[in-house]
């Protein structure tokens, strides 16, 4: 079969051409701009287009199959010539649930929680050797590829976006799957350039419970009252069980997880970390895994990549980095390490980078979330706001924004590496979280 990607050089389109020419399909694509570690992994397997740019001239009748990603524009040269020659195009989802439908679809969704949730569930079926198709938005340590699809495998299991589909396909990719088998690890307002406000944001929740296959199988955070709330009023009939955070304890900086077998310690911490873990036993348990073999597994999970990634840990001087820029998962990872760490002082940086944070409208979420670090760092450059054609954002409203009086805000790589090295009290635990890269800082050169 003969596959095309328009705008192939995405973090999610690239895995799945990756995974359709290691099946042996003919993969083509083509893109105006490719980053690392796309760029590269692509280049490996011969699939790095000649020239970057849009050409009609690619599409011909002989392509089986049109892939077209968010990052294409609805006008797209070779998407109109495709539309033009009646070729069959999918959006990513739309493909993907085109592979899966005659497998069990498990789909992992909520607003953060989904990569943790979908990797501890690889982890633990790893343990065991149970294959299973899958794809996940992040890059994983020890996979090669993060989509893998099959004929043979039984079980289907997608982390679940909310986020648009394509350029002409303007539905949340969560409600193309379709689930057997769903879990909602938490709903807090995110994507503010396509859902304006939190009830349309809350609203493709609901319809992605309405798109669970009747029958099937739901697994909610009973702790988040939006999601019990959404679940338990739903008339849809499918099964639901709720989960919480376990019963934990810490010492010495070690988490313990409450089991039948007793107190057991586990690589990751903090209450959101702990209930993710509660969800993905859930999960495992409806594909076969029973919960003394989850906890067998799951002890030697240390956390999704770049999620609480330690970059140092020197006993009184500890550095971590977080994949985190969306108000709720911000709070709950300074409040996973406060807890950690009670003894050491906690300095918190994030850096505000993605379209919602340099919001106006929006910025007004991360109210508290910085609270508990004894001292907060918020991190921006104004040429981003340019960038993202977005008007500038003064000081104050910043300032007042996380309603924090003592808030440190940086705008220049160098103040904030200036700031990190001029950092001496110690015990210390120093965390950075961002889904940017701090303005191009060598966070390598600097914690080596």
């Amino acid at each position: 079969m003969r596959v095309h990607f328009i705008a192939i050089g995405g973090s999610a389109m690239h895995n799945l051409a990756l995974a359709l020419a290691s099946k042996g399909e003919k993969v083509t694509g083509s893109d105006d701009a490719i980053f690392e570690p796309s760029k590269s992994r692509l280049g490996a397997k011969g699939l790095l287009p000649e020239d970057l740019g849009w050409d009609a001239g690619r599409i011909t009748s002989d392509i089986d199959v049109v892939i077209l990603g968010m990052h294409a524009k609805a006008d797209n040269p070779e998407l109109l010539r495709a539309q033009e020659l009646g070729l069959t195009i999918y959006s990513y989802p739309e493909y993907l649930y085109a592979h899966s439908q005659n497998k069990t679809r498990v789909v992992i969704g909520g607003s953060h929680g989904k990569t943790t949730i979908t990797s501890m569930i690889l982890h633990v079926l790893g343990y065991h050797n149970r294959a299973l198709d899958f794809m996940v938005g992040a890059q994983l340590e020890g996979f090669d590829n993060m989509v893998h699809l099959t004929q043979e495998n039984e079980f289907m299991l997608m982390e679940g976006d909310e986020y648009l589909s394509s350029p002409i396909d303007r539905r949340p990719k969560f409600h193309l799957y379709a689930p057997n088998i769903a879990l909602i690890s938490g709903i807090a307002w995110d994507h503010i350039n396509v859902f304006p406000t939190f009830e349309d944001y809350c609203k493709q929740f609901s319809i992605f419970i309405e798109k669970i296959v009747p029958g099937g199988t739901l697994i909610y955070n009973e702790d988040d009252p939006v999601v019990k709330d959404m679940v338990e009023n739903s008339t849809h009939p499918i099964k639901k069980i709720p989960y919480r955070v376990p019963d934990y304890s810490i010492d010495q900086g070690v988490t313990y997880l409450e089991t039948s077998e007793g107190p057991m310690p586990v690589e990751v911490f903090g209450a959101h970390n702990l209930s993710n873990l509660e969800g993905a036993r859930w999960i495992c348990q409806l594909m076969g895994i029973d919960s003394d073999d989850f906890y067998q597994a799951i002890a030697s999970f240390k956390g999704a990549s770049k999620r609480l990634e330690p970059l140092i840990n020197k006993g009184d001087y500890i550095v971590y980095k977080d994949f985190a820029h969306a108000p709720s998962k911000v709070s709950a990872t300074v409040a996973a390490v406060r807890e950690q760490y009670p003894s050491h002082k906690l300095v918190a940086c994030l850096e505000l980078h993605t379209y919602s944070s340099l919001n106006k409208d929006f910025i007004g979420q991360y109210h508290g979330t910085l609270d508990l670090a004894d001292e907060a760092v918020v991190f921006y450059q104004p040429e981003t706001l340019v960038l993202k054609n977005r008007p500038p954002i003064a000081a104050e409203t910043i300032q007042s924004a996380f309603g924090r009086k003592n808030l440190k805000l940086i705008t220049a790589s160098e103040d904030l590496e200036g700031y990190v090295n001029s950092l001496s009290k110690r015990p210390l635990v120093l965390l950075l979280m961002s889904s940017g890269n701090y303005g191009g800082l060598d966070l390598t050169r600097i914690f080596s």
